[in-house]
């Protein structure tokens, strides 16, 4: 999985994970009833809206937060959400959202936060203005 893929699942909740019920069918169902839906007479599902995530008050709510300078800096974003902050790291976020000469100086990370946080907000998150490109 890409570190920004890990990034928008820290944030937004893995979009894998689904309620399902368990299925169980009755050994006595009477003749009369219907077949239950199954996968091939089902009518198809209707896509769900995702609800837009609050960046700022869902990562301020998270443990931790109050302790790092996750606002600005890429490093400490990264470690409140448990995501390896690293040069290595770092440079391959970097280049997942379009830069190849990352050095890992200030000027890039802050280019770096600010870009992810632009595209949190480009896939759903309400982000402050201030923290995006």
């Amino acid at each position: 999985m890409s570190i920004f893929g890990k990034i928008k699942d820290a944030i937004f909740g893995d979009k894998d994970e689904k309620a399902t019920a368990p299925k169980s069918t009755p050994a006595n169902r009477p003749a009369t009833q219907a077949p239950r839906p199954t996968a091939q007479n089902a009518p198809p599902a209707k896509p769900q809206a995702r609800p837009v995530v609050d960046v700022e008050n869902h990562l301020d709510a998270m443990p931790g937060a109050d302790r790092l300078n996750w606002r600005t800096s890429i490093v400490d974003l990264m470690k409140l959400l448990g995501i390896d902050s690293d040069y290595e790291s770092r440079k391959a976020l970097a280049q997942e959202m379009g830069r190849n000469d990352y050095s890992g100086s200030a000027e890039d990370n802050v280019w770096l936060h600010r870009r992810v946080m632009s595209e949190v907000a480009a896939n759903g998150g309400k982000v402050p203005a201030d923290m995006r490109d």
